[in-house]
């Protein structure tokens, strides 16, 4: 029981500290309230662009991911075959995405991804095969 919380403490302190963002080489750090996406290298930051969260009715989950999976493009298979260039899929079906939709960027529109302009979503895709998914961290916050 000495273990579990004293490897519990360890993690919130990491979490708190921002340790384990530090230990991924590449970090995408959404903010739902700002509506934007800063991109982190090695600790440092290389990028912050607007995003489209979700919209009224949906929601885009708050947390911490590796990211899982990509597709340079994947249609939704939810959402009537909607494209979704430079897909990196974090959590579940959510992933960071390119959009046609660049007039809505900076304030909620999606139905739950996080919506980015399709060359920047080139640009994190392109980032995330050079780190590798495994040292990639996706981090959602309000």
């Amino acid at each position: 029981m000495k273990n579990i919380l004293a490897a519990a403490l360890l993690l919130a302190a990491m979490t708190i500290l921002g340790v384990s963002d530090a230990a991924a080489g590449l970090v995408a750090k959404i903010d739902i309230s700002s509506q934007t996406m800063t991109v982190i290298q090695n600790g440092k930051v290389a990028y912050r662009w607007p995003v489209s969260t979700a919209r009224k009715g949906y929601v885009t989950p708050t947390g911490s991911w590796r990211a899982k999976r990509m597709h340079r493009m994947w249609y939704s298979r939810k959402y009537d075959m909607s494209p979704m260039p430079y897909s990196v899929f974090y959590h579940r079906g959510y992933a960071i995405h390119g959009t046609g939709a660049v007039s809505r960027l900076g304030r909620p529109a999606s139905h739950g991804c996080v919506r980015l302009h399709t060359a920047n979503a080139k640009t994190f895709y392109s980032l995330v095969r050079k780190f590798g998914m495994g040292n990639t961290r996706v981090v959602v916050q309000r």
